[in-house]
C-alpha cells in the first residue's frame, strides 16, 4: 500500500514534536497533527508558564529580604498583568521556535483534530471548520498527551473553583487561595501563591504531602512551608464545594469522621491528570486496548495492540513528565526507523520547582531495601555549603543511595537550589553505572551548589578529606 506519509505524529507537546523532528532526521516523512497550539500542555498550558510565574514569585519574594543584602527598596509590587504578558511572551517565543523546527525538518504540520478511523488511516477535522479530509500513514504515533483530572466532587462548576489551565491565564489573584492536593502540581502552586503573598491553605487527602517523594523531602518541605505562613491540612478528603451568602467559597471536607470546612475566595482542583483521548478514535474503530484508568496500553516498544501504532508520553501508564515523553518519543521513532533506542528510560529524574527545588533520581534508600540490597546512604545538608550560606538558603540536604556490594550509585534525592539542574550528574552516573571512586575523581568548582555532590560522596568514603568542612 502507498501511504501520504512513513509516520503521522498525533499531537505535538514534548513527545510529539520531539518524535516528529527525530523521525525527519532519520529521514521519515512525517506529518503532525495538532488541533490546539504546538508545545502542547508543558510549553503553553504546564511546565513553562509555572516556572516563568515561579521565578517572578522567587525575586518577590526575595525583597523581602533585601535588608539582610544591604538592599533597600520602596514601595516593591506585583503586577499580575504584567507577569501574564511577561509569561505569554516567553511560550510565545518558544512555540515558534518549535515551528520553525517543523518548516527546517520538512515536516507537515496540520491544525487539525486527527482521528483513527483504520490502522493506517485518520481523519483530518481542521480547527479552522474547513473541509475535513483522510490521511494515511506507515505508523502513527499517539501524543496527546493529558488533561486536568477533576475529582468527583460537588461544586466543581462554581465560580472560582479552577484548574492549572485557568490560573495560568489569569492576570489577578486571589487573596485567601485553597489548593485542593498535595502532588507536584499542587505544591509548586502553593509556592507560588505563597511567594506572591497571599493566604494559602493545602488540603491534602493523605497524611503528608507528596506521598510519593522521599518521606524527608516531605517533611523538610512541610516544615518550611509553614514557617512561611502556608496552613497546611493531612487527611483532609475534600467532598463538596459550597458558596456562602457574602460569594465566598467553603470547602468541606473529612477529617476522621469528623465533616468540617475551611473558606477562600478561589479553590485549585489539583488531583492530577488523565490521559486525553477525546476524539482519538472513530466510532467502530476497535484493536488499541485501554486499561481501566482511561490511558492506551503498550508493550516495552511503545507498540500499541495495532502493530503500527504506538502510543507515548501523558496517554500511556507511567510517569507524567515532559522529558519522559520526549525520551520516549526517540526511543519509538528509532524503533519504528529499525535502530536501537539511544536513550535508557529506565533511569528517570523527577523534578518539584518548589523553593527549594527538588529532585530525585534512580531508587530511594527505601526502594532499595524493599529490593534487597545493601545500600548505604550518605547526606551534605546546605548548612555547610558556601554558596547556600551566601544565598539565605533554607535547610536542603543532597542524598546519595549507594550500591555498597557493586560499587555504584543508584539513586539521589536533592533539596536545595539548582537541585533540578545537578539531579542531571547523578542520572549520568546511574546510567553509565559509576562508582564512589569515579565519582570522586571530578573537581567541582568553588563555591557552587554544586560542591554538595562531592562532599555527599565523600561522606561515602571514611578516608576522603572534607574540603567544603574545612573552609
Amino acid at each position: 500500500m502507498e501511504y501520504n506519509y512513513d509516520l503521522l505524529v498525533i499531537g505535538a507537546g514534548p513527545g510529539g514534536y520531539v518524535a516528529a523532528i527525530r523521525a525527519s532526521q532519520l529521514g521519515l516523512k512525517t506529518a503532525v497533527a495538532e488541533n490546539r497550539d504546538v508545545g502542547g500542555t508543558c510549553l503553553n498550558r504546564g511546565c513553562i508558564p509555572t516556572k516563568s510565574y515561579l521565578h517572578t514569585g522567587e525575586l518577590f519574594r526575595q525583597t523581602k529580604e533585601f535588608e539582610l543584602y544591604g538592599l533597600s527598596t520602596e514601595n516593591t509590587t506585583l503586577d499580575m498583568k504584567r507577569a501574564l504578558d511577561r509569561k505569554n511572551d516567553v511560550v510565545t517565543k518558544l512555540r515558534l521556535g518549535v515551528e520553525q523546527l517543523f518548516k527546517s525538518g520538512k515536516i507537515d504540520h496540520f491544525a487539525a483534530t486527527a482521528t483513527i478511523i483504520e490502522p493506517h488511516k485518520a481523519l483530518l477535522t481542521p480547527v479552522d471548520g474547513s473541509e475535513k479530509s483522510e490521511i494515511t500513514a506507515k505508523f502513527i504515533l499517539i501524543a496527546t498527551g493529558s488533561v486536568p483530572s477533576l475529582p468527583p466532587v460537588e461544586g466543581c462548576d462554581l465560580e472560582n473553583v479552577i484548574t492549572s489551565d485557568e490560573l495560568l491565564d489569569m492576570d489577578r489573584l486571589y487573596d485567601n487561595f485553597i489548593v485542593a492536593g498535595a502532588g507536584v502540581i499542587g505544591m509548586e502552586f502553593v509556592g507560588m501563591y505563597n511567594s506572591f503573598g497571599k493566604n494559602v491553605t493545602l488540603m491534602a487527602s493523605r497524611d503528608r504531602i507528596l506521598p510519593k517523594v522521599d518521606k524527608e523531602i516531605a517533611q523538610n518541605l512541610t516544615m518550611i512551608l509553614k514557617k512561611r505562613g502556608v496552613k497546611i491540612l493531612t487527611k483532609a478528603r475534600l467532598k463538596k464545594i459550597t458558596k456562602d451568602d457574602d460569594g465566598m467559597l467553603r470547602c468541606w471536607y473529612l477529617n476522621g469522621d469528623q465533616m468540617e470546612s475551611i473558606t477562600g475566595d478561589g479553590v485549585l482542583l489539583a488531583s492530577g491528570r488523565k490521559a486525553n483521548t477525546k476524539n482519538l478514535f472513530a466510532e467502530g474503530f476497535e484493536g488499541v486496548k485501554m486499561t481501566e484508568k482511561g490511558e492506551i496500553e503498550v508493550d516495552g516498544q511503545y507498540r500499541t495492540s495495532v502493530p503500527n501504532i504506538f502510543a507515548i508520553g501523558d496517554v500511556i501508564p507511567g510517569k507524567q513528565l515532559a522529558h519522559v515523553a520526549s525520551a520516549e518519543g526517540i526511543c519509538a521513532v528509532e524503533i519504528m526507523a529499525g535502530h536501537e533506542p539511544s536513550i535508557d528510560v529506565s533511569v528517570i529524574p523527577d523534578c518539584i520547582y518548589t523553593d527549594p527545588e527538588i529532585a530525585c533520581t534512580g531508587l530511594t534508600e527505601a526502594e532499595a531495601k524493599e529490593m534487597g540490597i545493601k545500600v548505604k546512604v550518605a547526606k551534605a545538608m546546605t548548612s555547610s555549603n558556601g554558596k547556600s550560606l551566601i544565598a539565605n538558603q533554607d535547610r536542603g540536604f543532597v542524598k546519595i543511595v549507594y550500591d555498597e556490594e557493586n560499587d555504584r550509585i543508584i539513586g539521589a534525592q536533592l533539596m536545595c537550589a539548582r537541585a533540578t539542574d545537578m539531579i542531571n550528574e547523578f542520572s549520568t552516573a546511574i546510567v553509565n553505572k559509576l562508582s564512589k571512586k569515579q565519582m570522586q575523581a571530578v573537581i567541582r568548582p568553588h563555591p557552587t551548589f554544586g560542591e554538595m555532590v562531592t562532599e555527599a560522596v565523600d561522606e561515602l568514603d571514611s578516608m576522603a578529606i572534607h574540603i567544603a568542612h574545612r573552609k
